[in-house]
């Protein structure tokens, strides 16, 4: 394909802090952007040329906002498939709908890891109380997780059975939506691969990320994470696995739990994200190339950045809802790199920002 030139717009489906930051990498190279969100406050729309307020499921402003850019991305998962499907009738969209229908379904997820070879917990689909009541008693046993199949984030959409009268109270928090039963991985570390595939079907990958959850949100993330070279080239290589059977185009997150058993450390595929990722803020600050450039160098036909690390380590913290208050702390702190999302309203468990530092050493 021929890259597309400074000066043209880049379209973003979503206006969260990823299209906010999607759109803050485009303009450093000379791209301008164009965001169609249905929340008229979103935080991408004060950082882009042009925006378009209106549903996801509204044809009629989705084939205005395909003529109005060169080209169409997304910022997250949980927009309807059929929104891709549509734009890209009209124009090139990247990644394409089949990585999106793939990573809004757990089980698509798992059984195309398996697929390629990689190893995850053990899971089934589950559609009602007595199917996971048979499939626990008969296959299972405790402890499992059960999670809804789609639109899970942070924690939500799923429960942990720890015994039989954990079942009926599980199963009443799907909401009787399809559902995906897992077995319990007993991990010591979870850790996120960052990685990118180009228009051209090039390959790059960000160190692996260690990363650390409160109360099932990201809290604290650091590359390089505290595991064997082996252990990150099997998740690099598996991140290249899932990419290319998906044809994808842009940047991604395969997030895996790291099992330890005598001594050796294995991995287990838990999620794939298709779009940038929380887990990857990081590289803004300590990367050559962010990920939010490297998405838009993809997305736009560029050749790939560089994903080498700015320094011997670097840590990233999220700040959750009051967190945000403390930004005249960070705001004097020698070194910090501190990112506002733009949001107005703190609530309890929001993402409002996040702070960089860059270490002088690996983490240990």
């Amino acid at each position: 394909m021929i890259a597309l030139p400074p000066g043209s717009t880049i379209g973003i489906v979503g206006g969260g802090q990823l299209g906010r930051m999607l759109a803050m990498a485009a303009a450093r190279l000379g791209f301008k952007s164009h965001i169609y969100a249905p929340e008229a406050d979103s935080p991408a729309f004060e950082v882009a040329a042009a925006h378009t307020v209106a549903a996801y499921e509204d044809e009629a402003q989705l084939a205005a906002f395909a003529k109005a850019v060169d080209v169409a991305t997304y910022e997250f998962e949980n927009i309807p498939v059929r929104t891709v499907e549509f734009l890209a009738q009209q124009i090139a969209v990247r990644p394409g709908a089949k990585a999106l229908a793939c990573a809004q379904d757990r089980l698509n997820e798992k059984t195309l890891a398996r697929e390629l070879g990689a190893m995850t917990a053990k899971f089934q689909a589950v559609d009602t109380l007595a199917q996971l009541e048979d499939v626990l008693a008969r296959d299972f046993g405790v402890p499992s997780v059960l999670k809804t199949r789609r639109f899970g984030y942070d924690g939500k959409g799923q429960a942990k059975i720890f015994n039989a009268t954990d079942t009926k109270q599980a199963w009443a928090a799907m909401r009787d939506a399809p559902s995906i039963l897992e077995s319990f991985v007993n991990f010591r570390a979870e850790v996120s691969i960052i990685a990118v595939r180009g228009a051209d079907g090039a390959f790059a990958a960000y160190d692996v990320t260690e990363n650390e959850h409160r109360d099932h949100i990201l809290h604290r993330s650091v590359a390089p994470a505290r595991i064997a070279p082996d252990v990150a080239d099997n998740a690099i290589t598996t991140a290249r696995a899932i990419a290319e059977r998906l044809d994808y185009v842009g940047v991604f997150a395969i997030e895996y739990f790291v099992v330890s058993e005598n001594d050796r450390d294995t991995l287990f595929v838990n999620e794939m994200a298709p779009r940038v990722h929380n887990s990857g803020h990081w590289t803004i600050d300590g990367a050559m190339t962010s990920q939010f450039e490297q998405h838009i160098r993809a997305v736009a036909g560029w050749p790939l950045g560089s994903t080498e690390l700015k320094a011997a380590g670097v840590e990233m913290i999220n700040l959750i809802g009051n967190d945000i208050l403390t930004w005249p702390d960070i705001a004097a702190e020698p070194g910090a790199f501190f990112h506002h999302y733009g949001k107005k309203t703190v609530r309890p468990g929001r993402k409002m920002g996040h702070v960089n530092r860059l270490l002088t050493k690996r983490p240990e």
